[in-house]
């Protein structure tokens, strides 16, 4: 008799590799994504907080932007310009991010270059603003992501179904097992994202918790003091004369402000001098101060608008420094550099040498300067808008030609030199607010640094220009508060106001934007009179 051997069955071909739900695909991505900027948010805030992916990617965009979408931003959303790009930066980020989890299964190679990319386009982007060392952050987060996307992918089964023949119960506990380490890989993933993130910010805590203790041993006494402001500078009920610290208006490029150590930051002064020279925090504070009350202005102030302030600054005259350093023949523009990612300014010589109060900035209204203020220190030349004049987080001060360098907003055909315009604002009452019957006074405030306020005129409705009563005059660097009781009849009204500065100058009545130079016109509100 004839023995058959059979063969054992041949093992079924296992399906395609299985995947998770599309909502945890793609939820895999974005922690891949959470975890790569938390990690490199980490490595940043250890090195140099500028270089953080998103905020080098941010950075770039506001480089790039074109100068009406810049006034739109700053017109529209004032302060937090900022904070609203970084946010619709993080939603790109979050959208890109779950695609590439939807796919990463389906095509890993894709995935893995896709995560890959976003730390190609935080190094090119910190390229575009720093040394070669910036990419660190964005190269790290570039290689988590794709190692963190490449954990989730392969914590799932190998198919999509049993060999033939394998009994239930262990395909049940393969897929258990599988499912198990898919949502711990995700967990893990989510807590990397998170430690990470908060390691970074604990780091700038402590930053900042250095700088506090720094700026708590306080500033020299001036050896030139301010002169005591008269006392009918202010009008009751009216805006601040002197501007509160945490209240002064803030304008600038970094989407997040620069924390510096004084204790390991310095002062370079060089260029076309004969004695070049770096000074460290406390030999800047050596140096004799004045202390001056001075009205800053930004170029960005639309007729109207807030982005005027007033301070009492304490500082180191230029005038020492060009001594100190010996100015060359031809020069005719100091050249300043900050920590503001990559910023510079251009200032001319003559504003800084013709015998007004420009200074290196120390303090702010008997403090050191705040970190949103510029400290450890920054530059300050009444007269100018600050965009030509008031570089914070001041690094490097080159005595140098226009002809040599071309500074930051320059580049983008703003003004070269820019003074601050003749302008006036109606604070009180506000725009279509109500005038009460018992105290019918419209006030206001009005400037022109370094030349000073001769007189403020108001119009009511179509009428004639009637001349407003003027507060005492702290000085030609400062504004000016002025006053009208109003004795008109009830109802709907419009006010408009324009004043003339000590050179006989009054604003135009034409509107202008306030690119290249700054904006003109008539400040003009309605109100209703009781």
């Amino acid at each position: 008799m004839t023995t058959t051997l059979e063969r054992p069955p041949a093992a079924a071909p296992e399906g395609p590799p299985a995947q998770p739900r599309p909502a945890l695909r793609a939820l895999s991505g974005v922690l891949a994504a959470g975890a790569a900027v938390g990690v490199g948010h980490l490595v940043a805030a250890l090195t140099d907080p500028v270089t953080s992916p998103v905020l080098a990617v941010g950075s770039a965009l506001i480089d790039a932007a074109p100068t009406p979408a810049k006034e739109f931003a700053v017109r529209t959303f004032g302060t937090a310009d900022k904070p609203i790009l970084v946010g619709s930066v993080g939603v790109v980020l979050l959208v890109f991010a779950a695609v590439v989890g939807l796919v990463a299964w389906r095509r890993p190679r894709t995935a893995a270059v896709a995560i890959g990319l976003l730390g190609v386009a935080g190094a090119a982007a910190a390229l575009t603003r720093g040394p070669l060392t910036d990419v660190v952050p964005s190269v790290v987060a570039g290689v988590v992501g794709v190692l963190a996307l490449q954990l989730l992918r392969t914590r799932t089964l190998p198919g999509a179904g049993p060999a033939a023949g394998s009994p239930a119960s262990a395909t049940d506990a393969a897929v258990g097992r599988s499912r198990r380490g898919f949502l711990l890989a995700l967990g893990g993933t989510a807590a990397v994202a998170a430690l990470a993130g908060g390691g970074g910010f604990v780091v700038g805590k402590v930053r900042d918790a250095g700088s506090a203790a720094r700026r708590a041993l306080g500033l020299p006494a001036p050896a030139s003091a301010a002169a005591p402001l008269p006392a009918g500078v202010q009008l009751p009920g009216m805006t601040p004369f002197t501007t509160p610290a945490d209240a002064f208006y803030r304008v600038d490029i970094s989407l997040v402000t620069p924390r510096i150590d004084a204790s390991s930051w310095s002062l370079t002064v060089d260029g076309m001098v004969d004695r070049p020279v770096t000074l460290s925090y406390d030999d800047l504070l050596a140096l004799p101060m004045i202390e001056r009350d001075i009205t800053l202005t930004c170029v960005s102030n639309e007729v109207g608008g807030s982005y005027v302030s007033t301070g009492r600054w304490l500082g180191v005259p230029f005038s020492a420094i060009i001594e100190r350093v010996g100015v060359q023949a031809g020069v005719d523009q100091v050249y300043s550099y900050s920590a503001d990612s990559g910023y510079t300014c251009s200032t001319p010589f003559q504003a800084v040498s013709d015998g007004r109060d420009a200074m290196v900035v120390v303090g702010l209204n008997g403090q050191p300067l705040a970190d949103e203020r510029g400290y450890p220190a920054r530059m300050l030349v009444p007269g100018l808008f600050g965009f030509v004049s008031a570089t914070k987080w001041l690094e490097r001060i080159e005595f140098t030609t226009y002809a040599k360098r071309t500074a930051y907003w320059t580049e983008r055909d703003w003004a070269t030199d820019a003074p601050v315009l003749t302008q006036s604002r109606i604070d009180v009452p506000k725009s279509l607010a109500t005038l009460a019957k018992d105290k019918p006074v419209i006030a206001g405030v009005a400037w022109a640094q370094h030349r000073g306020i001769a007189k403020v005129e108001i119009r009511i409705d179509d009428g004639d220009w009637q001349e407003t009563t003027l507060a005492d005059d702290g000085g030609i660097d400062l504004w000016r508060q002025w006053s009208f009781r109003y004795d008109g009849p009830a109802g709907l009204h419009s006010a408009q106001v324009r004043a003339t500065d000590l050179d006989g100058e009054t604003q135009p009545e034409e509107r202008t934007k306030v690119f290249p130079d700054g904006a003109r016109g008539w400040h003009q509100i309605q109100f209703t009179a009781e």
